[in-house]
């Protein structure tokens, strides 16, 4: 963690510096807030969060009408999916483990690569990605949800106008539920708030090795992966650390770590190889499999590698149980979520895009 750890340091006395009066003592921790932030163009409207709601569990936004949001999002879990990558539209696999939905609306670049600037670009990208929802262009889709009659009641509903039922539009209704998806009230964030029974005296000694290893000059904020939209960073702005950060590990080749080049693989900037944007660790006991290729499945190992790859030692199996039982604090309470009923075919039964449509 030398090199990146540095700047992650530096970023948190800035932070320290800009801040007046007795906020200037930066605390690296803080407890999860109740809501993200919500921008001023997608207000959180309930039937636009409704309509989100019934998009993200229905498979006919895939090309196919194979696979879901919810199929590489499970939020019946950790709001990801149990394989090392996903599986989109017409079976094609992604190349990365994806990340949790979980608290995602709290931070300010979304993606591995940061690539994505919102919840609303992300689902924009992804309806046209051919190894998720697969659609050659947004007027596909729009076709398809405008010849179901329970879609164009509930984008009336949710956006009004002329014409109601675009991409645009169920993007936007899609960002607005997973705003929705907020996990507070872990053993953690009732400990930040004076619950000092909350954690257990290993979680405890863990907390105080994360700290003292380096880990949160990296991992602090709410999200524990930096800054959230606010003074540090805006929108569409990524935080990022390089890993692995020490390589020459064994771990490079048992776990596949720098096959990927991260961040480089869209920018080409050379500065840029091995640069990831920095993962939540909100939940994270949830969202097996670990890192980028979803190469690790056991959070003990995850920690292991973190050890020997971003502080360069072998962590002991007693900091390894102190640690893990640290992460595991951070679970908060998911919202019960009930999978909607999706509106029926039009009466012809067929739909646009499919055989017989």
């Amino acid at each position: 963690m030398r090199r990146i750890s540095i700047g992650c340091s530096v970023l948190g006395l800035l932070l320290a510096l800009a801040l007046p009066g007795p906020a200037a003592a930066f605390e690296p921790f803080r407890p999860l807030p109740e809501r993200p932030p919500i921008p001023e163009g997608n207000p959180q409207l309930p039937a636009r969060v409704a309509l989100g709601r019934t998009l993200w569990f229905d498979p006919r936004l895939s090309v196919d009408a194979s696979v879901s949001c919810n199929s590489c999002h499970d939020l019946l879990a950790g709001g990801t999916t149990p394989r090392s990558t996903a599986v989109g539209a017409m079976g094609r696999r992604g190349r990365r483990n994806p990340p949790t939905v979980w608290n995602a609306a709290f931070q300010t670049a979304l993606g591995w690569d940061a690539r994505y600037r919102s919840l609303e670009h992300l689902a924009q990208a992804h309806f046209l990605d051919p190894t998720v929802m697969g659609w050659a262009d947004p007027g596909g889709l729009e076709a398809r949800l405008r010849a179901i009659p329970g879609y164009r009641k509930a984008f009336r509903r949710a956006f009004g106008g002329a014409q109601p039922v675009t991409a645009r539009h169920a993007a936007m209704a899609l960002a607005a539920f997973q705003r929705t998806l907020v996990t507070p009230d872990s053993p953690f964030d009732r400990y930040l708030r004076g619950e000092r029974q909350a954690l257990d005296e290993r979680a405890r000694r863990g907390m105080e090795r994360f700290v003292e290893a380096g880990c949160a000059a990296c991992h602090f904020g709410v999200l524990l992966a930096g800054p959230v939209p606010g003074l540090a960073l805006q929108p569409g702005q990524g935080f990022y650390e390089l890993f692995p950060n020490l390589p020459g590990s064994p771990y490079d080749a048992l776990y596949r770590l720098q096959d990927d080049p991260g961040r480089y693989a869209r920018t080409r900037e050379p500065s840029h190889k091995g640069m990831w944007r920095l993962p939540t660790l909100r939940n994270v006991a949830l969202t097996a499999p670990y890192f980028h290729n979803g190469s690790v499945w056991s959070l003990a190992e995850a920690v292991r590698v973190m050890g020997r790859t971003e502080l360069g030692r072998e962590l002991s199996a007693q900091e390894v149980e102190e640690l893990t039982a640290f992460l595991r604090s951070l679970t908060g309470r998911l919202p019960a979520i009930q999978p909607p009923r999706l509106p029926p075919l039009p009466p012809e039964g067929a739909l646009p895009g499919l055989p017989g449509g």
